[in-house]
This record gives C-alpha cells, structure tokens and sequence, in this order.
C-alpha cells in the first residue's frame, strides 16, 4: 500500500470524523486492500472484502461524517486495522 493509500486509511479511523475525504481515494485503497469494488446503479458501490459486503454511496463529493463512520465500521468488520499499515 502506497503511502497516500495509508494516508487516506488513517484518516478514515481518525478521531474527530474527518468530512473531507476524497471517494476516489477511498475506492482506491478498498482495492490496494484487496476488495471487489462493483458500481451498481442508483449511484450505489459495492464492496466485497474479507466475505464482508457493503453498499455505499457513489458520489463526487466528499463523504459525510455519517458515510466515513459506515466506512469504517465496515472496515473493522472486515478485519482492517489502520496500525498495520503505518505511515
């Protein structure tokens, strides 16, 4: 994983809830992770990682605070943790 790639990571973990996180990054370390990442219609994106599934939002604009919680929750359902990927 590249350095920008654990930039965005940690930032998705930070504490307070950061709201001004790029989708395109965030679809990009799904994949550096591993993940099935699938654009469905509705503006929906499906990721598969770990056997874990979930559907997001597709947008151009930064993810609320609400969106960066689901993705982190998801996250650490599917085993990722931010320490072992440090920066």
């Amino acid at each position: 994983m590249n350095h920008r790639h654990r930039k965005v990571l940690h930032s998705l973990f930070a504490h307070p809830v950061s709201a001004n996180i790029d989708p395109k990054h965030v679809v990009a370390v799904f994949e550096d992770l591993g993940a099935e990442v699938t654009h469905g219609g509705h503006g929906q994106v499906k990721v598969t990682l770990n056997g874990h599934t979930h559907g997001f939002h597709d947008t151009r604009h930064s993810f609320s605070k609400e969106e960066v919680g689901e993705i982190r929750r998801f996250l650490d359902q599917a085993g990722v943790n931010p320490a072992d990927y440090p920066l």
